[in-house]
């Protein structure tokens, strides 16, 4: 069944790039089609001169410095960010009064467009990583604070007097009942924290910096080099990807007592 789907998902992903090829190919398409048919290209750029940039970074070996840089940001904006959105989801989520008292400024704060801050960040931190790794925390965190959040206050009350009642103390509860409802939450939250742990990375590069693919993509876009641009958004998509295929793989062997979906439980 795997295999199948595999064999679909590849299939639409050749469609895809087959027609933007078709639709951005001057002598593929009849006149009719575009009044101006190099304006296709212009603006949407051409499949096969991309994978022909993309080729070239790695074979010159250019992009690996830029790609090195961004991995670097990202990966510490979603390690930082998502510590500290567990640790003080866990801490709120266990303490009402605080919760209560925090309750209006964490929703102001969560409110801000957090893109806004990028240029404090670099006022602050400089132009290196860690202005870009400053505004990745921040997307970061609150996507993975109210998950958890939400999963401590979602811990079944019965449970929770069930190891009350057996003398549990206040760290086994932490360990073994509010832990581990809080996990899946979690990881349902890392999921969405790595594409915007890149998204912080990249704009944070975009808006200021000389080294990084967000930095690629912003010179190539003075440059209207339409192709380039494109290929390292590619570029960058197959890594967010690659980021993403691990957390799953840590959530499968993390999670092993979550039933499978699809699977029945056994008959008793």
């Amino acid at each position: 069944m795997k295999r199948r789907l595999w064999f679909w998902q590849a299939l639409l992903l050749a469609a895809i790039f087959g027609l933007w090829h078709v639709a951005t190919a001057p002598d593929l398409l009849p006149p009719i089609v575009w009044d101006n048919p190099d304006r296709a290209a212009f603006f949407f750029g051409e499949p096969l001169k991309m994978f022909v940039v993309i080729r070239d970074w790695f074979v010159s070996g250019e992009i690996y410095p830029h790609l090195w840089v961004t991995l670097q940001e990202t990966a510490l904006a979603f390690v930082i960010g998502s510590l500290l959105g567990l640790a003080i989801g866990l801490w709120l989520g266990l303490t009402p009064f605080a919760s209560m008292l925090l309750d209006p400024y964490i929703k102001a704060a969560n409110a801000m467009p957090r893109v806004v801050l990028a240029p404090i960040f670099m006022v602050w931190f400089g132009l290196g990583i860690w202005s870009k790794v400053a505004l990745g925390v921040t997307l970061v965190f609150f996507i993975v604070f109210f998950n958890v959040y939400q999963g401590v206050k979602e811990v079944s009350p019965v449970v929770l007097s069930n190891a009350t009642m057996l003398g549990a103390s206040r760290r086994q509860l932490l360990r073994h009942v509010y832990l581990p409802s809080a996990t899946s939450w979690v990881f349902s939250s890392l999921h969405t924290s790595v594409g915007m742990a890149f998204v912080g990375a990249v704009v944070g590069e975009y808006l200021g910096s000389a080294r990084g693919v967000g930095y690629l993509i912003h010179m190539a876009e003075g440059a209207f080099d339409i192709n380039t641009v494109f290929a390292g958004i590619l570029v960058l998509t197959v890594f967010a990807l690659v980021l993403d295929f691990a957390v799953s793989a840590a959530e499968k062997r993390l999670l092993v007592w979550r039933p499978v979906q699809g699977e029945t439980e056994p008959q008793l």
